[in-house]
């Protein structure tokens, strides 16, 4: 008897300790350092080598009270975490699993994601996190069923994925639908698009559908010939949502904005076949930021971007971008840039842009109009100030071999920039959760 005891006692300790429960608490490993090149305070929230990852940044990243920010981590394989930024107490925030994006409420305290049922089907499950963080504090936690809402569920056959937004009146999310779906959908005679580029990537149909959180009802949004990839929607205008033509590279026509009910379907920002657009991110009311990639040199004497490869067919293993099968696109022959477009009056700007490299390429900017940001391919990070152009390194040195990129995202205040960084990673490749405030300076100016 004693034998079985200690058995079960030890199949559950594996079972928590491997899977992890809701409310979970880990040390805090807060540690704030100097950039050793612009002398920028890093203040990174995580420091071990333990998966972590913020986010993609065409979603917020702070919960609506500004304290904690929810991330991606192996620290409990499969689970998201929560890190208090003042404090850097790191909370696990689900139990069982999810697929896809963390949707992050900015009017309450929940958050949002899939989770695939047992019949092949995806949940759409509601967390009220304000619980959990004070059950977690307090040391009282409940069974995970206490804390989690089955808002509805998606038939199997719509192929529903974990690429989801939530709206800005937070009563509906909507998400990406496979390819049979989309097919049921497309308007007559439309004619597939096909593959474009080197990853085999791009081709059509696809399509957008959505739920109500409150009801659980199903609808179809848009059916397009192309893949769609990276949908986000507008957190200021409900029922406003972006997406893109989804080739792994350059895009025939990358951005595209449709309203909830279907109407409006446009590019966002019609691009001409020398632009290489990318990386397009809601970033106010009225604003969406994007990359115009200045990435790939010349060669004169044949006239073509300079290949990487001698055949032109190699994917380079750092950065993207240099294989010949892309075409003739993204040099610095055109202007190119952080470009910020208008939704409303259809302008486009360019905020700034690197003087030599790949350009800026993952980019965001703050709610009020002040900042625009932008990393590139050696990883380093870059301020823009919209009004006066300028432009400034706010921190470098995060490591090309890093398992992902920066991916800046500013905060509702427009006073600090998440990123994730592999500085401090020991094998160059595992990142942590790092924040980068506006400098003090340029928060004072009028």
């Amino acid at each position: 008897m004693k034998i079985k005891i200690l058995l079960n006692t030890i199949i559950l300790f594996v079972t928590a300790t491997t899977f992890g429960q809701i409310g979970t608490r880990f040390a805090s490993e807060k540690k704030i350092v100097k950039d050793p090149v612009t002398g920028q305070e890093l203040i990174f929230l995580t420091t071990k080598s333990a998966g972590d990852s913020k986010t993609y940044p065409t979603h917020p990243q702070w919960t609506s009270d500004g304290e904690w920010l929810i991330f991606r981590s192996n620290r409990v394989k499969g689970e998201a975490i929560a890190v208090n930024e003042k404090s850097g107490v790191l909370v696990q925030v689900t139990e069982g699993g999810y697929s896809g994006t963390l949707c992050i409420a900015q009017k309450s305290m929940k958050l949002y994601f899939m989770r695939k049922g047992p019949e092949e089907n995806m949940q759409i499950i509601e967390l009220n996190l304000g619980t959990v963080f004070e059950d977690s504090k307090s040391g009282k936690m409940k069974p995970v069923a206490a804390y989690e809402r089955l808002c509805g569920i998606t038939n199997p056959e719509m192929g529903a994925s974990g690429d989801m937004a939530l709206d800005a009146d937070e009563e509906r999310v909507y998400f990406r639908v496979g390819k049979e779906e989309a097919a049921k959908h497309l308007t007559a005679g439309v004619t597939l698009e096909k593959s474009f580029g080197p990853r085999n990537m791009g081709a059509g149909p696809g399509g957008i559908g959505s739920m109500n959180l409150k009801t659980g009802e199903l609808k179809h949004v848009i059916s397009v010939p192309f893949q769609i990839g990276h949908i986000q929607s507008n957190i200021w205008n409900s029922g406003e949502i972006i997406f893109c033509w989804e080739t792994g590279g350059k895009s025939p026509q990358r951005t595209w904005t449709v309203i909830a009910d279907g109407t409006g379907l446009r590019p966002l920002y019609p691009e001409s076949d020398f632009e290489w657009v990318t990386h397009e991110a809601v970033i106010s009311k009225d604003e969406v930021a994007m990359a115009i990639m200045g990435h790939r040199k010349i060669d004169i004497e044949k006239d073509t971007p300079v290949e990487v490869a001698a055949n032109g067919e190699i994917r380079n293993p750092v950065n993207p971008g240099q294989e010949s099968n892309w075409g003739a696109t993204g040099t610095r022959e055109k202007p190119t840039g952080l470009a910020i477009v208008n939704l409303r009056t259809r302008e486009m700007i360019i905020a700034g842009q690197t003087k030599s490299g790949s350009g800026l390429w993952h980019v965001h900017g703050s709610a009020d109009g002040k900042w625009a940001v932008g990393d590139d391919f050696s990883r380093s990070l870059y301020l823009i100030d919209r009004k006066t152009n300028e432009m400034m390194m706010l921190t470098t040195g995060h490591k090309e071999t890093a398992a992902d990129h920066l991916h800046p995202t500013f905060n509702r205040e427009g006073t600090k920039i998440e990123i994730q960084s592999a500085m401090l990673s020991e094998d160059n490749r595992s990142m942590n959760i790092c924040i980068v405030n506006v400098p003090k300076e340029w928060l004072k100016r009028k």
